[in-house]
């Protein structure tokens, strides 16, 4: 595998001589164990929430670019300061030719995440290029079987990152601040109350986009307090009928906030419709707001948790 550029910035000369020293490293992606025999210099992420995992880790000096975000999310705004000059190589899932064009040695992204299963960008057509894939584990269920969603998904990612990456000691004091922080808080979360039964509604009129056992969300409801009633569809995001919802009678509804379709837009359309009218979560106006970058894998996770939590148990 290629992973050394010819031409390096002096910092990062100096990453690369640390990351080194913790070379040759193999870690486990999905259904497959891949080595790395330096740490890469010329990683691309895609997604937003991707882009944020590596830049949580201090990554951006290994970076060529990112791709998948200004067209459908929100660049937001503490990311746009941190990416500082890196430049968005595609407004979606990028090509070949857009990775080959950047010279990437590394593609961080997922199944549904800028990769599609059978598609021309997935591990095996870039490996043909000498560029190294690590898949977002949350995505893995699309080609294998794995276990139901946990924060152990996201975890998992910082700290394979890190070993890629030569960062191992930063990521693993990042994952047991996340552990700390998360366990202080769920544990002033009450003891004997019932958990709300909660719906996520990503998007779509006709059907819901939600999601199942799992995506991320699943996690993140239960770490709150609460459960997701669609905890028995056997996919992450999936799209589901209106009537398993009404039958459910969600107590919260979750909107996750991002395209061209504002969160406003989704409550407005629950509220206003008369088949939603008897679900506790519409006629209570019990809807709380998740940006994508929320929803998804990654260092906005605890935050999300924290605000289901205060809407699954208002003061």
């Amino acid at each position: 595998m290629r992973f050394v550029s010819a031409v390096l910035a002096p910092a990062l000369l100096a990453a690369t001589a640390v990351s080194a020293q913790a070379h040759p490293v193999t870690v486990q992606s999905c259904d497959r164990t891949v080595t790395f025999d330096a740490a890469p210099t010329r990683a691309v992420a895609n997604d937003v929430n991707l882009t944020e995992m590596m830049l949580a880790l201090g990554l951006a000096d290994h970076m060529v670019g990112y791709t998948g975000i200004s067209d459908w999310k929100t660049l937001d705004e503490r990311l746009r300061e941190e990416v500082g000059e890196l430049p968005e190589l595609s407004p979606n899932y990028p090509s070949k030719e857009v990775l080959l064009g950047a010279d990437a040695d590394f593609y961080f992204a997922g199944w549904n995440y800028g990769m599609r299963v059978g598609g021309e960008v997935t591990p095996d057509t870039l490996a043909e290029f000498d560029i190294a894939t690590y898949e977002l584990t949350e995505s893995c269920i699309h080609i294998m079987d794995k276990p139901k969603a946990s924060m152990d998904d996201m975890y998992v990612d910082l700290i394979n990152l890190g070993r890629i990456f030569g960062v191992e000691d930063k990521a693993a004091a990042l994952v047991d601040g996340y552990k700390r922080e998360l366990a202080d808080f769920t544990a002033t979360l009450p003891a004997d109350g019932a958990a709300p039964k909660v719906f996520v509604y990503d998007s779509g009129e006709d059907k819901p986009f939600t999601a199942g056992r799992y995506a991320i969300p699943t996690a993140l409801i239960e770490a709150a307090g609460g459960t997701n009633i669609m905890d028995d569809v056997e996919s992450s995001w999936a799209e589901v009928g209106w009537e398993p919802v009404i039958e459910r009678n969600p107590d919260v509804v979750v909107i996750v906030n991002y395209g061209d379709v504002t969160a406003e837009q989704k409550i407005d359309f629950m509220k206003n419709n008369a088949a939603f009218k008897d679900i506790p979560a519409v006629a209570n106006d019990r809807f709380v707001v998740l940006e994508y970058v929320e929803a998804t894998p990654g260092p906005r996770n605890i935050e999300a948790i924290k605000r289901l939590a205060a809407a699954f148990f208002p003061s």
